[in-house]
């Protein structure tokens, strides 16, 4: 039995994902950074998250050499922001507002949260690879809701709704 890719890309799509933009920087200095939803906590002790990168993304070789990387949970009127890091473009880092994190890697401005890893792994998943980073330090902003996929577009929580 096979899988059409298109039928279990808009199944997955049923499924909202949190976006965030994951960030690092090489030896030289060099920022990188790419849009992704599939972010994971892995476990609690010792702290490990893992995030997916497609092999054919512009940024894969330098996550392939990272050993530190951002978390930047993206607020919900981000999506000009995940839009240019989704994008093969180049990144517009210095029209950007940053700052550099506790272990170098590069963060986004007004995001909701940060996470800030080193590496600890790597692991092969198809087209892809799974990036597992050791938890180093963490900062929530003291308001705000995140920006959220869904069904092919980025939706918003509704206020307050807790059921």
């Amino acid at each position: 039995m096979t899988v059409e890719p298109r039928a279990f890309r808009d199944t997955l799509g049923r499924y909202p994902t949190g976006v965030s933009i994951i960030t690092t920087t090489d030896d030289a200095g060099v920022w990188s950074g790419a849009t992704i939803g599939s972010f994971s906590s892995l476990s609690l002790s010792p702290p490990l998250v893992l995030f997916c990168l497609d092999k054919s993304a512009l940024c894969h070789p330098a996550f392939m050499k990272a050993k530190v990387y951002g978390v930047n949970v993206l607020a919900e009127d981000q999506t000009e922001l995940s839009n240019i890091f989704a994008s093969r473009n180049a990144r517009p880092w210095g029209d950007l507002a940053t700052r550099v994190g506790k272990t170098g890697a590069p963060l986004l401005a007004d995001c909701v949260a940060w996470i800030e890893c080193e590496m600890e792994a790597i692991h092969p998943g198809g087209d892809h690879d799974i990036f597992v980073g050791r938890v180093v330090a963490i900062e929530a902003a003291p308001a705000g809701r995140p920006l959220l996929y869904f069904g092919g577009g980025y939706r918003k929580l509704e206020p307050d709704e807790v059921q």
